[in-house]
């Protein structure tokens, strides 16, 4: 008589391994890829500037007499520095993933 509870079983059967491999830049393309990112970091860098500018603009136009300018630009503030954020932390954020 066989016990079936003593018999070894192979793991590999119940489950199926996906694989995961590092990821690699086509042949070619890790300058111009590269490029393009420093070009959009650049141009959010900019638009991150010139937002801080504009609520600055807004809560000095607003300080007399129009006080939800002034309101609009103070609330302005904590956006633009979190999109400023998400751009210093951009990349080691996906890094952490990968």
């Amino acid at each position: 008589m066989i016990d079936i509870l003593s018999t070894p079983v192979d793991s590999s059967l119940f489950y199926l391994a996906v694989p995961n491999p590092a990821p690699a830049v086509p042949e070619g393309l890790q300058g111009p890829v590269n490029q393009v990112i420093s070009y959009a970091k650049w141009i959010v860098m900019s638009l991150g500037m010139l937002g801080i500018l504009y609520c600055a603009g807004q809560m000095i136009m607003g300080r007399r007499n129009r006080h939800q300018m002034s309101a609009d630009g103070a609330m302005g503030i904590p956006w633009v520095i979190g999109g400023i954020s998400l751009l210093a932390i951009g990349a080691p954020l996906i890094n952490s993933f990968l």
